[in-house]
């Protein structure tokens, strides 16, 4: 990690960043994400419930083992979701659910924390669990969700977590709380959001073979305050990584469980 994120410096060099998104227990990586930059931005999700590509990994099958992952993934796949529902509480039936998630969530974010750089901007994805970060987040790691910050002599403005779906994740939010965020960051250079904004190439997923949700309010936004680039994540597969709407370039910044590689931005 380079020093000096909040300015150019004497010899006005030039601001480096990285970026990722879908960080779900790719520690190893993450160690080495912010190597050269100026800064990180992780546009979160750190926490790996159930990998969809590799049944054997995440919290679910830690607890109750690959056959029944494989299960709740063919289930959820085909959009059978109350079945997948059922099927879950068959399996947490007897158990303290939210005891046995947080102490696992836990363990992960003490891990994942200890692996940020400094600094580090972050906000929260749909499946993190807000309440906890503050506990393991490091001095050198900013938290913003509907708020903005200067890197570089640019504005960046941060909106975490994600709108209410079937699959009730953590950190699900109506969409008018997610648009009064939008709204409270204003014009910014660089908008970093944890979900895409609702344009069909941008939200759906090719292997998951369905449509994620994307926010109205931050396409809206998009066209109307123009900024430079438009980041996110949360759509692992997408259709299309990069499109421009109007002056806006809109980058999925990529499934960082699956490349290890951070999105370089540069200026």
């Amino acid at each position: 990690m380079r020093a000096g994120a909040n300015s150019r410096g004497a010899a006005g060099r030039r601001t480096r960043v990285h970026v990722v998104s879908d960080v779900h227990g790719n520690t190893e990586a993450l160690v080495r994400a912010g190597d050269g930059a100026d800064a990180l931005i992780c546009l979160g999700d750190l926490v790996l419930f159930l990998d969809y590509a590799d049944h054997s990994r995440g919290i679910f099958p830690d607890l109750f083992g690959t056959e029944n992952a494989d299960r709740i993934v063919a289930l959820r796949t085909a959009r059978r979701f109350e079945e997948a529902r059922d099927f879950g509480r068959e399996l947490w039936q007897g158990m303290d659910r939210n005891a046995a998630i947080t102490g696992a969530v836990r363990k992960q974010y003490a891990e994942m924390f200890a692996a940020l750089p400094t600094p580090t901007y972050a906000t929260y994805g749909n499946v993190d669990i807000p309440a906890l970060w503050p506990e393991y987040a490091a001095p050198g790691t900013t938290v913003l969700d509907g708020e903005r910050v200067e890197i570089g002599g640019r504005v960046f403005g941060f909106v975490g977590g994600g709108l209410r779906t079937p699959m009730r994740t953590p950190y699900e939010i109506d969409d008018e709380e997610y648009a009064a965020k939008i709204e409270a960051i204003g014009e910014v250079d660089v908008l970093c959001t944890h979900i895409p904004p609702e344009v069909p190439d941008l939200v759906y997923d090719t292997v998951a073979r369905r449509f994620e949700r994307g926010s109205r309010a931050l396409l809206d936004a998009i066209r109307r305050t123009r900024p430079r680039y438009s980041l996110f994540g949360h759509v692992h597969q997408p259709l299309a990584r990069r499109m421009r709407i109007g002056a806006t370039e809109c980058v999925n910044v990529g499934h960082f469980a699956s490349t290890g590689r951070p999105w370089v931005l540069e200026w």
